[in-house]
Formats: C-alpha cells, structure tokens, sequence
C-alpha cells in the first residue's frame, strides 16, 4: 500500500515538471486538485487492496479426519476433524479473519469398521499399465540408446466387496491392511530392428533348359521390438541360364483345388428311392409276413439288434456325406484356361465320400460338490471341491477336443456349525535310562565293566504322532469331575477309576507319524548319573586312656582304651558306606577323669638347705578321656601325683641336666613278641671337683619304661548294608505329601541292618567286647518313593486297507496298530503289557474292473451318391472308394456293460470309427488280407514268409495272376541276434550288506553299528544287439550289474596310553601340584573320535593341587653330649671344648615321631646343628641350665620389638665368682627372626571327574597355602593362630564336555528309480542326523546319501518319420496330400538319442502321444505351385529363446522366439501376385541374454569384411549399432602413386620398410628415398674389417643369405617426416650417460673433508619394530 502510494507521488512529480515554464498562479491550484486526486485514487485502492488481502492473507485450516465412530458396525458412524483460520504465513488467527461461507465442514457420516469385515471386504488388485515415459528435464534424447527410458505405469485399485465385487470406500480395507501401491517405475527399452539369418545358399534353377530364376532365402532371428524397424527382405533372386530347351516347353498345367466341406446327401433322392421300393414290394412282404414267421422272427431279432446298437451309438452319430473339388488348367501366367490346354488322358477324381463333422456336446456343470476339508482352520491347507459334466457328442471328424469334464477348486468350509480342524503334535515318551557306555572310546578298558560308569552321560526316548485336540482333554476333565462327585455320594471307590481317566487323559492315542508336520522334539540329550563319592577318613588318633563305657554310669572295673577317626569326606548314600569309626582295647583300672603333670616346678633342697637332696613339685591339671582340660573337682577320685626327689648340685658337684621328655612308644600295643617301651636321658653339663659328689656312670642317664602295655586285642563295631525300605504301620500316619530331602514321597518305611562286634584280624565276638553305649544304630525311618505304573498309549486306529480296488494278483495285505510305553514301571507298579503291536490280515478288497472298447462289425461301404458322380466315367457301375462305419461301445473286461467315460480314462485311445473302403469294380483284382508272418525259429539267416490269396473272379483274370504286379507271397529275412553287454555310467558308492544293527535299549552302541567293512559297488550293464540298439539285459545273460568288492575303512579314534602315575607333590611342606599325563599312541582316522588339545610333544595333562603337610616329617634331635674340651688342663676337667648329638629325619604321626626317613624329606634349612661349640664349667664355677626358647616377636616385625630367652642357675659358683645373666635379648629383625604370614591361594586344578566318568560334572580345586614373609611356605597353624580370614572358595564346579558320537538314522530303503528307463537312472537312499556330534566325539560321515545306478531298461516311443513329398494324383499342381507313418523307436532315455526303429509290438503298451499329443497325424493336406506360381516357403524353426538384456542383465520382459516364412517367386512376370511374407512369435521360457558385436577379417589391401556376430558364433544381419561399425575400406584420397608408397590404416600414404618418407610443405607424401643399410660383421665373417654401404631394395629378398652378417634400418624419421620416439629418447639417455660421467670424475677428484668431532657423541638406541616375521 505504501508502495503504491510513493509511486503515486514520484508520478505526479514528473507530471509537474513536465510544465516548467507555467503560469505560476495556476500552478498551485493545478497541484493541489492533483494531490486531491491522487489522494481519493489512493483511498480507493487502499481499501479495495484491503479486501483482496483479507480473502488472500487469511485461510481455512483443516485437521486430519479423526476415528470413525458410532454405536454400531457398518455406515452410520461420525467422524471429526479440526478446523481453524490461519494467517498464510502460518501463524492462528481469529476465525472471524476467515471468510465464513467458505468455512469447511469439521464433522461427516462414516463407516465404523468392525474386526469381522475383514472376512468381506479386500483390495481388488489390478494388472499394471503399459509403461509410459516419463518427460525428463534434458530433451535431447542421446545417440546411442544403452539402456532405454525411464518410465512409469499404473494400476488400478479398490476396496470391493469380496462376495460381489461392489467397490466401497477405501478406509476399510485401510483398517486391516495398508494399500498397495498404485505406481511403479518402469523401463522402455531400447527400441530393438528386426534380426535376420545369413542367407542360405542359391538354390538349384527353376529350369533345367533355358532361362529360368535360383533363389536363396534367410529366416528372422530376432523380430524387431519396442518401436524397431520391419525385416529386412528374406527373400534374393537372380536369373539363371542352362542349355537350350530341346522341345517346346508346356505353358499348361492341370490344378487341383481344394475339397469342398463335407455335405450330406440330398433328402429329395433318397425319399424318392425309398419310395419306389416300398411300392414294389409292399404285397411281397404281406404275402411273406403271413407265409413265413420264421424270416418274421428273424426280422424282429435284427431290429431289436439295430436299436440297441443305435442306444450304445448315441455319442457317435456318424453321418458319411461326399466332397467335392474342381480342377483347371492353369496358365503359366496364373490365368485359367479351358482343361482342353491340358493334354493329360486321365483327369483326377472330382469326389470322395467324408464323415460329416460333429463338435464335442457336453451337459451343464453339475452343482459343486461338499467340501473335502469339513473342518475349520487358517493354517492347514484349503480343501478341495469338483464339479463335472458328461459328454452327450463326442467329436467326429473335428481338430477340437473335447472340453474339461471335471473342475476343482480350492474350498474353506465356514460358519457357525463347522467345527475347528483336528491339529496334530509331537509327544515324547519318558527318557530312557542315563547310559555312559555310548560315550566310551574304542580303547576305553571300561567297555568290559559298564556297571560302576558314572559322570556324563546319554539317554534316548521316542516320540510319536498324537492328536493335539484342547476340547477333547476339556471334555474328559468335565466327566472326571463328574465321576469324582458321583464317588463321593456312593461308598468311596477304589483309585482304579480315577487312574483310568487319568490314563486317558494324559496317553493320547497314536496317529500316523506323517500328519505331524511341526519340528521334530529332539530324541537324545546329555544327562547325569552322580558318581558315588567314596568315603574318606582321617588317620587314628592316638589311643586315649582307660576309661568307663560311660562315664555317667561307669559299671565295675571294665574299661576301653579308645582310639577314634572322623570322616573327612561325607560319602553319597549316607555314613552306612564308611569304615569303622572307632576301635577299643579292654582295659582294667578304668577312670573317666585323671591328673595330667604338664611341668616341675624348682628343685627345693630339703631343711631350707642351699643345696642337697630336695623335693620337686609336679604342675598338674585335670583332663577327660579325650586329653581335653576340666575343672580339678572332677579328678577328686583321681590319685594326685606326688612330688619328686631331685638334687640341687652344690658348689663343686657333677651337675646334670633335666630329664628330656619320654620318646614316643615303640609299640601301640603288646603281645607276646612286642612290648612298648619308650626312653628318655640327661646329660653331665659340669663335673664334680675335689670333695663334691662325682657324676654317675653313663647307664645312670638314660631311663626307660614300658608303654601301651594293654594287649594288642582291637575290637570294633561293624556295620552291614542298610536292607530295603519296608512300609512300617507305626509311621504310616506321617503326612503322605511330606518331602524327604527335597524329593516327594508317597510314605516313610523303617529299614534295618545287621551290627556285629568284631575282633580285628579274628572275627566276630561277642557284643560285650565293644563298648555298648557306642553302638551304631540299627533301624532307621526311610524313604518309600511313588510306585511308577507303566502307562501305555492306547492302540493306534488300525492302518488302513488299500480302498481302491487290485489290479491282478493280489497280495493279501495286512492291517496293523501299535502303541507306545509313556512311563516304564518303577518301585512295584504296574508291569506293561506284553503287546506293543497287533496286526491282522485285511479283507480281500475288489478286484478292479479293467475297461475296453468292443468294436461292432463294419458297416457297409458307402459311396457318393449316384447324382454327384453319375457325369465320371464308369459311373454305371456301384464301385469304387467309399467310406465304412462302425459302432463302438465301452465294456468291462467281464464283458458287462460300462459307461463310456470309464473307456475314456482307462481303455485308451478311441479306436477307429470310420475307415476307407472299396467296393470293386468288375475289373478290379481282389485278395485277401496278408497273413501273419511266420516265426522265425532261432534261425539265423532264415527267411520267414507271409501269403494272401485272389478271391472271386479275380481268380480267372489273367492280369490279377500277374505275381510281377500282384505278388502273393512276401519273404523277410531273419535277424541274426547277436549281443553284447558293456558297462555305462559311474560305479556306485561303496554299499555294505544290509544287515540288522543291533539295536539295545533304543540306542546304538556308538562305534559299534556295522558302518564299515567290505561292501560292494556296482555299475549298471547295457546289453545292445548287432544293430547297437539297446535290448532288455537278460539277453546278454546279465542281471544288470558289474559288481566289485570295496573297502569302508573303518573310522578309528585317536588312541592315548592309560594315565600315567601322579608325580609326587611338587613342595615338601604346604601347597603344590602334582601332575599326570597321557601320551598319543595313534592319531584318528577316517573321520575317528579326534584328540583332545595335545601340548609340542604330543602329551595331554592333569594337574591338581596337593598339599604337603610341613609337620609330616620332622628333625629330631637327641641330647647334647657331654662337653668334650679339646685343651685339657689335667688339674681340672673344665675350659673350651665341643659338644655334639644325633639329628635325624623321623615320619611324625599321632603317636609321635615313629621311623627315620632319609634325610631330603625333612626342610634342610630346619635342620638343627649337630656340633656347637661349649665351655664346660670348673667345679667352682656358675652352671647355668640350657637356654630356654625364644619369646615369641610381636607383630608387626619392625625393629623396635625385643625377643628374649631365659636359663636358670642349677649350680652356685664359689664365692667371688658370678653367675652370667639368666635372660638374653635381641631385636626382632623382618625375615630374620621375625615373620609375617599371610594365606596364599593356588590356581585352579583342571576339572576333576571321578575314576569311574567318561564327562559331565566335575570339580576344580585349589588348595590354602600358609606363606612366610621371606616366601616360605609354612604350617598351616602359623595363619590360622593368627585368625587371619579366609575368603576363597575351595571348590568349583566345572563340566567336561561329553564326547558325543554322531548318531545317524538308518539307511532309508532305496528310493524309486529316477528314470522309468534308459541308461541314466538312479536309486538313492538317504539318512539323517539324529544326534549331531559333540565334544571330542565322533564327527559326522559327509556321506548322507548313496546312490546305485538302476539296471538298464531300453526306452521305447512311437517317432514320426518324414513327411512324403507333396503328391497331386493325376494332376501337376494345387492341392495334394503327403503323408508319414509312425515307427517304434528304442532309445537310451537321452534327449540327444535320436532312437532306432523296432518291431511295433515293443510299443505296444506305450500309449500312442508323440510330443505330447495323443492326436496322431499321419496325412494332410499340402500345396504344389503350379509353374509360375508365386507362394510362401514353410515356417522356419522356431529362433532360439532371446531376453531383452543390457550388459548381460535381463530386464524382466521375458523371452520370445520368432518364425518365418519366406516369399518364392518362380516367374519375375508375377511379382505383383506374391503374398506378403510372415513373421510369427510366442513368448518362452528359459531364454538367454545375446549380445551382438562387429567383426571384422584382415585387411586385404584396403578393404576387409565386416560383419555383425551374435554372441553364441552365429552371423546376423541387424543388431549391432550401424554408428559403431567399423571401416570396411581405407582407400587413401589422393590415391598413392609414388613409388614404393603404400595406404596406410590412418589412411595416409606411408613408404615401405627400407625407405624414408619426403614430406611437402601440405603434409602429403612428396616421394620415398632409400635408407643407406649398415653390415654389422659377425665373428664368422672373414671380412670383418670391411665397411660397405649399399643400396638394398628392402621389398626385394636380401642377397646376403649367409648368415654373416645382421643388416639394420635405422629409420630416424617416421612417415609424417617427423622425428621418431626413439630418437628422443636415444638422445635424453645420452645425455644423462654424459652426466653422470661428469660426476663421477669430480667426486673422484675432490679432496675429502676431515670429519668434525661431535660435541654429543653418544649413540641414540636402536629402536627395533618387530613386524610379526619369525626371523626377526
């Protein structure tokens, strides 16, 4: 708006300056009534600008339309949408901005779609349009077309009703189902010219004098396409000139013309024939009738035959009628003349009798019958139902066939009434027993004793066919519920009733395995069968004392010694399989609770002495039998030990140590040889001086006492096995749906066992010898498990007899039904029945009626009428060909009669209806018909013979008798039948006897099936006579094999050596491994189990954790000897000296140390010293006792804590003279004196089985180790003193992979012959895989299927042989017949055999179809051209089927072939009557991409031949792109008259080898001058110093012939007169040879620089990148 208002303003500026020079006076009112002006024009604008804007600013917005919605289904339904004003840029405004009337509607009527239209409405699909270019942005089409046209094409789609095809809106078939796309893109191909043939070679000429026409013609090979250009011509002529024509050449010839359609006889002739014989004999028969009721009853009896025929005959009404032609003599020019031009004696024959022709009649459809599918489900397929009509005509005379008698079409039966289809599933019966025996090796020892496997094994089941039906279980459950209240309200029944239903409902009956289509369930899988763990104990304790049976009731004086073990590892199956736990010695002086002296305390002398005899007071405690500490009120009846005399040594006395501790017993018991003893000793640590008491002699040192003094009689408590759980009545109250360690059980039972008393090494004794109140228990409450009835499927429905009748003998089938074991009994059920399998002979089903034509007598031979044939010679007489007929009706082989459609499906082709014949004339000579030949008798080069005979008059015609003419005996050699068998095709795979594999429990013993072993292999044999053709094999004495004796290796597994022994721990003391191995002996072969992982030398490894107990072996030492001083003052024993004792490795058990060991077993850094060195005291000095062990560190080690050591004074020094100090210190030093400890795990062993499993489930362990802080490992108590925690899990589960052996099913029986019969024909049988391999286990054989070849059957087919020429009797020209016959052909089934003819009789049960069509057409009608006559030749072969392609890829438009048919002219005058000439194609299948390219042949001069190739080698004319053709001719222009100049390929004269081109200034070749020839000489050459230089002509052959020398033409100019490549490149390498000279001669030359020192001289690391070579 302002725009317009400032344009308004700029225009009346420029309108008043166009008045420069005005009145000024009137110029201000002229400027204000302008801007008046402008001003109301503005207004009006504006507010006409306004309105527009507001309707164009401002627009209605609609939404999309909401759900259809309503009460009900079907039209009636709202739907709503949103509706606003929008600015145009887009933002809402006010509706009142909108133009109201124009506001769209926000509400309509709908149609609510229901889930229930789906079943009546759908998308109706229409087929696509024709593809329609689409306009692309380019114009200008390309040149060449590569590809062709974009396009596009449509098509036509709509939501209908399906039962009427009504279209309805497309929103409902939205709702189910999205619509499909209505628009595709297409391609129009490059348009394609018509492809033509080479043409053939000329024909021979018309004439064989004179001037006459050859031809030649070519057929089309590809018809042109998408817009291509018509074929070319396929048609050349030339004339042709032989020798001069002798005699007048004819200009006339006789010409048939077609025959007339067939007509029937007029009424007129035949009603006046009748009539005169009625008239005549009319009296006769009156006169008969009453003279002769024989002929009367014969007439009746004729008639009655007649009507009945007429009654079988009523689909055949054969009418036989005549045909006429005309014949004329035709000029040459193609003009008819009178037939008096044509001199011939005999015309031909212008009539002939011919069937009336009859189309095929059929009735009206009959209704469809019910549905064969009664049932209603969406999965299954559909059903089938048919309707048929009956043939009231059969054709007679006419190319038509019948139409189709029967229909079908697919049917789905629905509706309220119809039931839900019957669906079928897969049920599996129980899984049979866990066998790990399957899993075993070839070598595996435990093949012999299968009983203790357990571990990983393999267990089987079967499954079969059930009907899966909901409503049946239902309906079964609804009457269980009903029995179950009927109980109820009656006495209460028995379980049986209930089991019943419950056997019914949970064993469907078996149906036949194929109506089971779902995925198989599997038939094997892996299981477990739990290894029993053995039980394992710790070692005896040490024997404990004697004490009372009971201590809360010891009785009289009668005591055990006991000695006791725990259980270490809890067995499977409860204590009861454990050794004795506890073993007791009778003893006397019993007591449950005694004194136990743990130390002495101080030597006292006696009377407060310093020294002298004293007094040491025993340190005692209270212990029970088991060592264990109590309160000392319960050791109040024990006797309290009392103290012991010791001595105090005085200043001067022998001082001796303490007494070491008793040694462990030498005995754990005694007898009468054995006796426990155990020692202990004490050392001399000072001697006496003068006048103190002396040290004792060395017997005095050692004391020994007797031990475990209690007779060697161990008697324990032994346990037999645990009997059989027996239902007790005193807990049959316990709950019956209580559990029992987790498993339901159906009731608790008692079961006991026997405990004896025994003696070890003796026998049972009586009980009183083991102590009573520790006697294992011998009744215990048990587990009664469920008892397992067997339940059985009940009988399958009995397999059905064949319902369709037998052809021939018989065989009497039988009928069978099975079922199958759900659940084996368990626990006392029920046992299964003895029958799984039932069967019984069927009934005798009908024999088949088998089906024939019977052919009635020939009627009598009918001629053209009288009036058609009475102006041809000879008419007078009734004679000549004529046409027979004869009725036909079907019948059972019985003979009864049988409708004629069951003749049509099962008798086979129709015979003859009507046929030739002829009635003689008199001249005519007759005979009969040939007889049969006669037999040949096996004789070779015999001669067999068939007769006929004259009949009639014709025996008295001298003619007749002329054997020359009518010959009556016919002779046919013999064939001499000689055979030969020779071998075809390829052996067969190797194929074992079939024998039975044995089959145990359901499974097959893997490695055991007969899979391997010699079989046979065999190669079919075909037998041919001495005429090659094939014949039946039993005439060359062969059953129809060569067979050869062959090897299945036999698969054998990878073979190792039985586990080594364990090595021995690999620590001494704490945790280490010890390993086994096992080595290869022999690897697999032919497809064996395969070898675990082998390491470099080929071993497989076991490594489990051991643990060494540290205390196992222990150094023990013996006392310290006395001191030995080495400088010995005489006066006094005393000073320096050595002392020594014995340290021995020694087994630790519970008993103490027991045996030496040798010496590697102990810790060699434990070991104590066996010499120190010592200071023996002087009689006056200090005597100190042994130093006491070390305190023990506090923890942690880190310097600033102490240890210490104690000894004590045993003896005081004179006085002036001290004791050294009683404690010694030194600082706890980390690794020294000073430990932390701390728990070490070791890795994981590998996966543990028991002895006794092949796989499944094992176990890994590992093992706690205690370690030093200086890396040792140490006893176990170390950490556990400590109380460190212990957060490792000791044992995992872990699980070998079993070693499944693939199972595969058996060999299915022989399929059916792939070819019925010839050479190639197969037999294959298959199996499958029934359990794949696993683990280590056997692999599956590649071979799935074998093949046998079948024996050798010879083919047979009836085979047309060539079509006669084409015959005009009696005439030159027009239309005739040719005719072929049909022949019984042997062939080898091959499609390239093309068949040798044999006796028809092998053909005999062959139907006769040829290519597929029963019709056999042995004779038809042809054209011979008269002379001149210009026709159409035959059709040529259908083209080879050809794609539409580009580079090789198919478009998609299917392929199609061609056929032509090419115009011959015999006179050039006639050209103007020629047909046009023809082109036919059909689309087909199996077509192939061709390409076409230009070829082209060498050039010859300057021209060669071009032509276009199809790419399968054949030349065409068309199909290669006329742009893209090559040369031809290469002429130069000017031509090139210079000497020695020739034309090259660029079309430019060039000179030839030898000589130089001279260009002019225009660039053409001015002349061709000689290049002077250098002679290298050759080492031969004599004359080697000799220089020549001579013209040599280089066309011409040189003279120098020799050998001697090589001649060169250096040629450094090239044909245009320009330098050569060459010489370029001669000259730059010369000169980079020149430069590098020059280099090399001044580096020579220069003086080298004296290196300067580098200030950093240090060299920098080599860095090595390693590539992955194994070199490096």
């Amino acid at each position: 708006m302002w725009k317009q208002a400032a344009g308004g303003g700029m225009g009346l500026s420029e309108g008043s300056a166009a008045f420069p020079h005005g009145p000024r006076v009137c110029a201000v009112p002229a400027r204000c009534v302008g801007v008046l002006v402008v001003l109301l024009v503005g207004v009006w604008d504006a507010r006409a600008q306004s309105e527009f804007q507001t309707s164009s600013v401002y627009l209605w917005k609609t939404g999309p339309w909401g759900r259809c919605m309503g009460d009900e289904c079907g039209p009636g339904g709202i739907q709503t949408r949103a509706v606003w004003c929008a600015h145009v840029e887009g933002w809402t405004t006010l509706p009142t901005n909108c133009k109201q009337p124009e506001r769209p509607d926000n509400q309509q009527s709908c149609f609510r779609v229901c889930d229930w239209h789906k079943e009546l409405y759908d998308w109706q699909i229409g087929g696509w349009n024709q593809c329609q270019p689409v306009l692309s942005r380019s114009h200008e089409k390309p040149q060449e077309c590569l590809r062709g046209e974009d396009g596009i094409q449509t098509r036509d789609i709509t939501c209908v009703q399906k039962s009427n095809g009504v279209p309805a809106e497309d929103v409902i078939c939205e709702y189910f189902e999205p619509k499909p796309r209505q628009e595709q893109a297409c391609l129009i191909p490059c348009r394609q010219d018509c492809i033509v043939a080479e043409f053939a070679p000329w024909s021979e000429c018309s004439k064989t004098c004179g001037s006459g026409l050859q031809h030649r013609t070519r057929h089309v090979v590809a018809p042109p396409q998408f817009g291509g250009s018509a074929c070319p011509n396929l048609t050349e002529f030339q004339i042709c000139q032989s020798s001069p024509c002798a005699g007048e050449e004819s200009l006339y010839s006789l010409n048939v013309g077609p025959w007339s359609a067939c007509s029937v006889p007029h009424s007129r002739q035949i009603r006046q024939a009748r009539k005169r014989g009625k008239n005549k004999d009319k009296e006769k028969d009156r006169e008969k009738a009453v003279r002769d009721p024989e002929a009367r009853e014969l007439i009746k009896k004729k008639r009655n035959r007649n009507r009945q025929n007429r009654q079988e005959n009523k689909y055949w009404d054969i009418q036989i009628g005549y045909q006429t032609r005309q014949v004329t003599c035709t000029h040459r020019n193609g003009k008819t003349a009178a037939l008096s031009f044509c001199k011939q004696e005999k015309l031909p024959i212008t009539f002939q009798s011919c069937v009336i022709t009859k189309e095929c009649q059929v009735s009206e459809w009959s209704e469809w019958t019910p549905c064969s599918k009664t049932c209603f489900d969406m999965t299954t397929p559909k059903g089938n139902r048919t309707r048929s009509r009956t043939i009231k005509q059969l054709p007679i005379g006419s190319e038509s066939e019948c139409p189709q008698l029967e229909e079908t079409e697919q049917c789905i039966s629905q509706g309220d009434g119809v039931a839900p289809c019957i669906t079928y599933g897969w049920r599996t019966t129980e899984w049979t027993e866990c066998r790990v025996d399957p899993l075993l090796s070839q070598q595996d020892k435990r093949r012999g004793n299968q009983t203790a496997l357990c571990g990983g094994g393999i267990q089987t089941r079967e499954i079969y066919c059930v009907q899966a039906n909901e409503n049946l279980l239902s309906y079964l459950n609804t009457l269980k519920e009903k029995e179950e209240i009927q109980s109820q309200s009656k006495s209460k029944a028995s379980a049986a009733p209930l089991l019943s239903i419950t056997f019914e409902i949970t064993a469907s009956r078996p149906v036949d395995r194929k109506l089971c289509t779902g995925p198989l369930p599997s038939t094997s899988q892996l299981c477990h069968i739990p290894c029993p763990i053995e039980c394992e104990t710790s070692a005896w304790s040490a024997w404990g004392p004697c004490t009372y049976e009971s201590c809360d009731d010891p009785q009289a004086k009668k005591g055990f010694k006991l000695r006791k073990r725990r259980i270490t590892n809890e067995p499977t199956g409860g204590t009861g399989n454990c050794p004795h736990l506890l073993e007791a010695i009778p003893c006397e002086e019993p007591s449950c609770y005694d004194w136990r002296i743990v130390g002495l305390e101080e030597c006292i002398p006696d009377n407060e002495k310093p020294c002298g005899p004293g007094t040491q007071v025993p340190v005692v405690v209270c212990v029970n039998g088991d060592g264990e500490e109590v309160d000392r009120q319960l050791c109040r009846d024990a006797i309290y030990p009392i103290p012991v005399v010791c001595e105090a040594p005085c200043p001067k006395d022998c001082v001796l140590s303490m007494w070491s501790a008793w040694s462990s017993c030498s005995h754990t018991c005694s007898g009468k040889t054995t006796e426990g003893k155990q020692m202990r000793a004490r050392s001399i640590l000072a001697y006496a001086g003068e006048g103190g008491i002396q040290c004792p002699n060395s017997s005095a040192l050692q004391e020994t006492r007797s031990c475990n003094e209690h007779p060697c009689t161990v008697y324990h408590w032994q346990t037999g096995p645990w009997g059989q759980c027996i239902e007790d009545a005193s807990v049959s109250a316990f709950n019956s749906s209580a559990s029992w360690n987790g498993e339901a059980t159906c009731s608790v039972g008692m079961q006991t066992r026997k405990v004896i008393c025994v003696r070890v090494n003796v026998g049972q004794v009586g009980p009183k010898k083991c102590p009573e109140n520790l006697r294992p228990e011998t009744v215990r409450p048990c587990l009664l498990p469920c008892r397992k009835d067997c339940i059985v499927t009940p009988f399958s429905d009995w397999t059905l007899c064949p319902s369709s009748c037998q052809d021939g003998d018989v065989v009497v089938k039988k009928q069978s039904r099975h079922r199958v074991i759900i659940q084996l009994p368990a626990n006392g059920g029920r046992e299964c029945p003895d029958t799984l399998f039932e069967e019984k002979e069927c009934e005798a089903s009908p024999v088949c009626y088998s089906y024939r034509w019977k052919t009635h007598k020939w009627r009598r031979c009918q001629l053209v009428p009288w009036y058609v044939r009475q102006d041809s010679p000879g008419a007078h007489e009734t004679c000549g060909p004529g046409l027979q007929a004869r009725a036909i009706t079907c019948r059972r082989q019985d003979g009864g009669q049988a409708d004629i459609s069951e003749c049509l499906k099962y008798a086979g082709p129709l015979p003859s209806l009507t046929q030739i014949c002829q009635i003689p004339c008199q001249d005519d000579c007759q005979f009969t018909n040939w007889s049969k030949f006669s037999s040949c008798n096996g004789d070779c080069g015999g001669v067999r013979t068939r007769k006929r005979t004259l009949v009639g008059k014709s025996k008295k015609r001298d003619k007749c008798k002329n054997s020359q003419l009518y010959p009556l005996i016919e002779n046919q050699f013999c064939p001499c039948d000689k055979y030969s068998a020779q071998p075809v095709g390829n052996w067969s795979d190797c194929i074992l006897p079939e024998g039975k594999v044995e089959v145990l429990l359901g499974m097959k013993m893997q490695g055991d099936i007969k899979e391997c072993g010699q079989g046979y292999r065999y190669q079919a044999m075909a037998c041919y006579d001495q005429n090659s053709r094939l014949v039946e094999t039993s005439r060359c004495n062969s059953h129809g094999y060569i067979e050869e004796a062959c090897i299945i290796p036999c698969p054998s597994d990878c073979k190792l050596s039985e586990w080594s022994n364990w090595s021995r721990c690999s620590k001494s003391c704490g945790s280490g491994v010890k390993v086994r191995s096992k080595w290869l002996r022999e690897k697999p072969y032919n497809g064996g189990r395969p070898c675990p992982k082998l390491d470099h030398v080929n071993q497989v490894y076991e490594v489990v954790p051991c643990h060494s107990d540290c205390s196992q072996y222990i150094w023990v030492t013996e006392p310290w000897s006395v001191c030995k001083v080495t400088n010995v003052d005489l006066k006094e024993n005393c000073g320096e000296g050595v002392q020594t004792r014995k340290v021995r490795c020694m087994l630790n058990t519970v008993d103490g140390p027991s045996d030496t060991v040798e010496d590697y077993l102990c810790d060699p850094e434990e070991m104590p010293l066996g010499a120190r060195k010592c200071i023996l005291p002087c009689p006056e000095d200090c005597v100190m006792s042994e130093w006491g062990s070390w305190s023990r560190c506090s923890l942690p080690c880190n310097g600033s804590n102490v240890r210490e050591r104690s000894a004590e004074s045993l003896r005081q020094p004179d006085e002036g003279k001290s004791c050294p100090a009683a404690t010694e210190t030194e600082v706890c030093t980390l690794n020294k004196n000073c430990y932390h400890y701390d728990y070490n795990v070791t890795d994981w062993s590998t996966c543990q089985l028991s002895e006794k499993a092949v796989c499944g489930n094992g176990i890994k362990t590992r093992m706690l180790d205690c370690v030093r802080s200086d890396g040792k490992s140490v006893d176990l108590k170390y950490c556990e003193e400590l109380g460190l925690e212990k957060t490792w899990q000791m044992n995992i589960s872990c699980v070998v992979e079993c070693p499944v052996n693939c199972q595969l099913s058996d060999w299915s029986s022989w399929s059916e012959c792939s070819q019925t019969c010839g050479l190639t024909g197969k037999m294959i049988r298959r199996r499958t895989i029934n359990q794949p391999f696993q683990g280590d286990g056997r692999p599956c054989p590649s071979q799935m299927e074998q093949f046998k070849p079948c024996p050798v059957k010879p083919c047979y087919r009836w085979q047309y042989g060539q079509w006669s020429a084409c015959k005009v009797e009696d005439a030159q020209c027009g239309e005739g017949t040719r005719a072929r016959n049909i022949s019984c052909v042997v062939f080898d089934g091959s499609t390239e055999d093309v068949g040798k003819v044999v006796d028809e009789e092998f053909c005999g049960d062959i139907e006769p179809i040829i290519d597929g069509n029963k019709k056999m057409v042995l004779e038809e009608t042809c054209t011979v051209p008269c002379p001149g006559d210009c026709y159409l030749r035959e059709w040529s072969e259908w083209s080879l089927c050809q794609l539409t392609c580009v580079n090789g890829e198919d478009l998609g438009f299917g392929g199609i072939q061609v056929r032509s048919r090419a115009v011959i002219i015999q006179d050039l005058e006639n050209q103007h009557l020629c047909p046009e000439q023809a082109l036919e194609t059909r689309p087909c299948n199996d077509g192939q991409c061709y390409e076409y390219k230009w070829m082209a042949s060498p050039w010859k001069g300057s021209s060669r031949t071009v032509w276009c190739q199809r790419s399968d080698g054949l030349n065409v004319t068309g199909g290669c792109l006329v742009m893209r053709q090559p040369d031809a001719d290469r002429s130069c222009n000017p031509p090139c008259s210079q000497p020695h100049a020739y034309c090259s390929e660029t079309r430019t004269c060039s000179c030839e080898d030898g000589y130089t081109e001279v260009m002019s200034s225009d660039g053409t070749l001015e002349q061709c001058t000689l290049i002077p020839v250098v002679v290298i000489p050759t080492m031969e050459d004599k004359k080697g110093d000799v220089k020549t230089s001579r013209a040599v002509n280089p066309t011409q052959p040189s003279s120098n012939q020799s050998g001697r020398g090589r001649t060169w033409f250096l040629q450094p100019f090239g044909p245009d007169g320009r330098l050569k490549t060459w010489v370029y490149g001669v000259a730059a390498g010369a000169f980079v040879l020149l430069i590098f000279i020059v280099s090399m001669i001044y580096l020579a030359c220069k003086k080298p620089k004296k290196p300067q020192r580098r200030q950093n001289n240090r060299l920098k690391p080599l860095t090595l990148a390693y590539d992955g070579d194994a070199d490096m």
